[in-house]
């Protein structure tokens, strides 16, 4: 954690210029984190930190440099309503200073409460400059996408007696994952919510294989099975969206092409060596075409395309390879708000066309507006389980806190 806070301004030993001096770097860090109020070990390795507590080492390493302006590029984007809050002292305190701060957010009700200012721009073209007192969240919105956005969730009230195609039993790791159990059912969109540190993603990642359990049993339709790896997940038709969609969801040196296609691979080799280069295009302009996935050619690399048309190229590798159970896991974290209508559409379609999703995620208007049920988390357990018509945010939050 130090050494990423102050790469390319490392402390030296007096008289050993050679030498780091890695016992100032760790005081001096450790410092900054206390001003969050962050519990995190500077000498610990930053890849074996949770993804909201690496967005907090990035903000300290930014405060770390004195500067008079700060530009700050989604920095709320994986972290909990405490930590925000935590923040935004930080930044009150900052602007006290007479530091001018540049916000970079797609959260519109961080606005109202941090700037004074907002500027509005779209596709590289400056919209305008508002006062943060006559900036309502409908003209930010107007101005962003120039078009009323797709909220609305074409939600049916699930029947008791539709399929279960999933169901959970008793799954049990440590204190992240405690005697959780529930079903998800054909066409549903079960919402998954909590706060950072939850359990949920522990929860996804056991489903598909990726982390292993104590105990715990998974049926699919009815049927039991033992999933040892994400491989035996995918040959049961359950896929998994990872939160770090650049980390763990695709191969951004990669054409889109290559990444729609790659998890099913075998169905388009010929003696089992050659690749089928006329069929992978055909399938792959389908899934381009039925997702909307906006890119100049199927050969453009992934890493040139923006945050919502890579989440999409992800879906479309899943949907090609047949998955019919689609666990997402912050599926809108870091696109803008045009990007988050379409992939609630996209998430609407896929429940008509007779898929199951479970999704993850930590903005609880999009878990009410989404979910046909939400199940809620608190260190590790399920503590409540709420039918999305009788969801408030308020009774989502109860159970939320509800610890032992």
């Amino acid at each position: 954690v130090a050494q990423n806070i102050f790469i390319g301004r490392e402390a030296r030993r007096k008289g050993f210029s050679l030498f780091l001096d890695e016992e100032s770097m760790n005081e001096r860090a450790q410092e900054l984190l206390d001003l969050f109020h962050i519990n995190i070990d500077p000498r610990i390795r930053v890849k074996e930190l949770t993804v909201a507590k690496q967005q907090m080492v990035e903000i300290a390493k930014a405060l770390s440099f004195n500067a008079e302006v700060l530009i700050m590029d989604e920095p709320t984007a994986a972290l909990s309503e405490a930590e925000v809050e935590e923040l935004f002292r930080i930044l009150r305190k900052l602007k006290e200073k007479g530091i001018g701060i540049i916000y970079i957010s797609h959260r519109l009700e961080e606005l109202k409460e941090i700037a004074d200012r907002v500027t509005v721009m779209r596709d590289g073209h400056y919209i305008g400059t508002l006062d943060i007192h006559e900036a309502t969240i409908d003209k930010i919105i107007n101005m962003m996408v120039g078009r009323n956005i797709y909220e609305t969730s074409s939600r049916e009230h699930i029947d008791k007696e539709t399929e279960v195609v999933l169901e959970v039993k008793n799954l049990n790791r440590g204190r992240e994952i405690r005697d959780v159990s529930f079903k998800l059912k054909k066409g549903e969109i079960l919402g998954l919510a909590g706060l950072v540190g939850a359990g949920r993603t522990e929860v996804a990642r056991a489903i598909f294989g990726a982390d292993s359990v104590e105990s715990g049993e998974v049926y699919v339709r009815g049927q039991r099975v033992r999933i040892k790896s994400p491989a035996d997940a995918i040959r049961h038709g359950i896929a998994y969206l990872s939160e770090d969609r650049r980390r763990y969801g695709l191969m951004l040196g990669l054409s889109v092409e290559d990444n729609v296609v790659l998890p099913s691979m075998s169905e388009f080799l010929r003696f089992n060596f050659f690749v089928h280069r006329k069929k992978s295009k055909e399938r792959c302009a389908e899934y381009v075409d039925k997702l909307r996935i906006k890119t100049p050619t199927l050969a453009q690399k992934v890493k040139n395309l923006s945050g919502g048309n890579q989440q999409k190229v992800i879906v479309a590798k899943w949907l090609l390879k047949n998955c019919e159970i689609l666990i997402f896991d912050e599926p809108t974290r870091g696109i803008d708000v045009g990007a988050k209508s379409e992939i609630y559409k996209l998430l609407n379609e896929l429940v008509e066309e007779g898929k199951s999703i479970i999704m993850i995620s930590s903005e609880l208007p999009e878990i009410l507006r989404m979910s046909h049920r939400i199940l809620v988390m608190c260190e590790g357990r399920i503590t409540g389980e709420i039918d999305a018509r009788e969801a408030t945010e308020e009774l989502v939050m109860k159970y939320a806190t509800m610890r032992n």
